[in-house]
């Protein structure tokens, strides 16, 4: 190698250096996990049926809440568990209307008394 291109790996080496270490603390932070607050809850996704009915009841209301646009990310990945045709919500949400809108397209598929709301508002 010529001392030009010795130069330019050596001011490579030195950059890259220099941006792991300025990247690595935020590289290093990872996403909230609420893995330890959902074992509190007595109703997760695992507890969702296998039945048929109940995996076609949650299909349509995940297709009702992923088709209106105006709900948030949060909204669209709210958890809806059905067991024996009773469906609960759960997740956060970005606003007492998101939640609202929610319960609503839910209830456009079931009754309103077969569905328990435990949608968060995300302060």
């Amino acid at each position: 190698m010529t001392p030009t291109a010795i130069g330019r790996v050596a001011r490579l080496f030195t950059v890259t250096s220099l941006l792991c270490l300025t990247l690595s603390p935020l590289l290093a932070q990872t996403a909230p996990d609420n893995s330890r607050q959902n074992k509190n809850h007595s109703d997760t996704a695992d507890n969702q049926s296998n039945a048929t009915d109940d995996r076609a009841t949650t299909a349509k209301i995940r297709k009702a809440i992923t088709s209106d646009k105006d709900l948030s990310t949060y909204a669209h990945n709210v958890k809806i568990i059905t067991v024996n045709g009773a469906v609960t919500l759960k997740g956060p949400v970005k606003s007492d209307d998101e939640k609202q809108k929610i319960a609503a397209d839910a209830a456009a598929i079931v009754s309103a008394d077969k569905i328990t709301n435990d949608l968060t508002v995300k302060q």
